[in-house]
């Protein structure tokens, strides 16, 4: 054995004593990465308008390609490392992220923006399945391991809320691709050190890997969102553009489910749906990304646009939500056990419904108080209910199925980020352009009645090349329909957060624990063959049932 082999062997026995901790830093800065590079486009956005001039699909899909592509291939890369080797996928989705941001940096066309969107989040997809199961392997005990899917959901709070602010300084300092280059000098970092510190692990043979399953389920994903989106953006929702991708998609989804019940050995259980407690707290997960990325796209445009903060205001604005989540991240634990998952999850979508409908009180000036108080209760319900919905989930699943129900949490996540981006864009989208409809008879041209139809950011781009009196009226009717759709979209989203709480009534009362596990016991030496390394030693070895867990919420 050679003393390089010797050192490294020696760096990836981090499962033993406090180096798993530096493990968990390794991992956390995967999942900062793959949370941050959902919302850090979101300042950019007009300014990549401005630069690009993408259509009103294209600037929505340079937004939520990356999110999307993410969630449909989770379950692909999840079971291709449970063959090959989850190190391995980890280290290669590094490499794929750090080129994709390069790529994306130095986009010269909204095409390429979102084909380098797209391979971000394949890059994505490979990164978050990997990190759940070395992070399940390296915390075999469920205390530590408690505290550290804390750290985890604190981390992934941090990386979505402070996306604006990062972005937003360098959008102001410097140009809309210097977003996507401080995944560069991360994955630099992580890379090479993920290489020597982390292990290597593989699952057993559960039968063959189903490719034509995930693929199946990846093209139905993309076509239910597709016509999700044709369907906000002036195609109709009867119109072929519409319909054909929402029903290609549903039929693929419906052929995968039955594909999955068929076989010996599925990608996904689906008979773990028939329990009602983990089918709703799947699409609790859902309604609370839904209601998280959708409103904070609109938010900053709204900030941006209409009361015309820089990208660096602009992002220290959505810092409250950051602080708020992580406080909610770090007292969760203590919170479930008091109050249980129903009340947990409950009451969390209702403080969050609340704080939306208190946004309904902005106009077109400043309200920095009310924006405050807004984002902290977003901020503090939305992560509350994401903690109670994956404990639920969880602890719904049967014991040996816990990584499958840990890979459906991960792609409801995902999911539910992508279709919050289409489908309150989509309502926004059909709320603002009816506000433009009396232009032509103020004697606003018709060409750019429709292209202010696109977006508020180019509306104000035709009313500054007309310029008088026109382009003032173009500029004031458009900041009018765009605050109106903001009202309407605000409503439709405390709808469906109040709907998350009515089926929140479906989870379990308490959350069932035997006293062995939640108290804490008298420490003592670990068993030698219960010990990390040796199990590292077994590349055909699963965890043991119980100490399965979550990517964000724990008990």
């Amino acid at each position: 054995m050679s003393g390089t082999t010797a050192v490294r062997i020696r760096l990836r026995a981090a499962a033993d004593g406090a180096n798993r901790w530096v493990v968990l830093v390794v991992l956390c800065l995967s999942l900062l990465l793959v949370a941050l590079d959902a919302t850090v486009l979101h300042v950019a956005v007009p300014a990549v308008t401005e630069d690009l001039r993408p259509s009103a699909v294209g600037l929505l899909w340079i937004v939520d390609a990356y999110p999307l592509v993410c969630a449909s291939l989770l379950i692909l890369f999840g079971t291709l490392g449970d063959r090959v080797g989850r190190r391995r996928i980890l280290l290669l989705g590094y490499a794929l992220f750090g080129v994709a941001s390069a790529v994306a940096a130095l986009a010269d066309s909204a095409g390429v923006l979102i084909a380098a969107r797209a391979m971000l989040g394949v890059g994505g997809a490979m990164i978050m399945p990997a990190t759940l199961s070395i992070l399940r392997q390296v915390f075999p005990d469920r205390r530590e391991r408690a505290v550290a899917i804390g750290v985890w959901t604190a981390v992934a709070a941090v990386g979505a809320a402070t996306g604006p602010v990062i972005g937003g300084f360098l959008v102001e300092h410097f140009w809309w691709g210097s977003v996507f280059l401080i995944n560069i000098p991360l994955m630099a970092l992580i890379l090479p050190v993920g290489r020597l510190l982390l292990p290597e692990s593989r699952g057993g043979d559960d039968g063959p890997w189903d490719v034509l399953g995930a693929l199946m389920a990846a093209a139905g994903v993309l076509g239910v969102v597709l016509g999700v989106k044709r369907a906000g953006t002036g195609e109709g929702a009867l119109g072929p553009a519409t319909l054909a991708p929402l029903l290609i998609g549903a039929a693929l989804l419906a052929a995968f489910v039955r594909r999955q019940k068929r076989r010996r050995h599925p990608l996904i259980d689906i008979g773990m749906f028939a329990r009602p407690a983990f089918s709703t707290a799947v699409g609790c997960i859902v309604l609370a990304m839904l209601a998280l990325v959708g409103l904070e796209l609109i938010a900053v445009q709204y900030l941006q646009l209409v009361l015309d903060l820089s990208p660096l205001e602009t992002g220290l604005r959505l810092l409250p939500l950051t602080f708020a989540a992580m406080a909610a991240g770090a007292t969760g634990s203590h919170t479930l056990r008091r109050i249980g998952p129903r009340r947990m999850v409950g009451w969390g979508f209702v403080l969050t419904a609340a704080s939306v409908l208190m946004l309904t009180a902005m106009g077109q000036h400043d309200r920095p108080g009310l924006l405050t108080a807004s984002f902290v209760a977003l901020g503090f319900g939305l992560q509350s209910t994401l903690f109670g919905a994956y404990e639920s989930m969880l602890s719904e699943a049967p014991a040996d199925r816990a990584g499958g129900a840990a890979a459906i949490g991960e792609t409801s996540y995902q999911l539910g980020a992508g279709m919050g981006i289409a489908l309150l864009g989509s309502v926004m989208n059909a709320a603002y352009t009816p506000g433009l409809a009396k232009l032509p008879s103020e004697g606003v041209p018709a060409s750019a009645e429709a292209a202010a139809a696109h977006s508020l950011g180019e509306a104000y781009q035709e009313a500054a090349q007309l310029g008088g009196p026109l382009g003032a009226v173009l500029r004031t009717t458009a900041r009018d329909a765009f605050v109106n759709g903001l009202h309407i979209t605000l409503l439709v989203s405390a709808a469906l957060l109040l709907l998350g709480a009515l089926a929140a009534l479906k989870l379990p009362r308490v959350m069932e624990c035997p006293p062995k596990l939640c108290e804490a016991p008298e420490p003592q030496e670990a068993p030698a063959q219960e010990r990390p390394e040796v199990r590292l030693r077994l590349p055909a070895g699963r965890r043991p049932a119980e100490a399965a867990g979550s990517g964000r919420a724990a008990h």
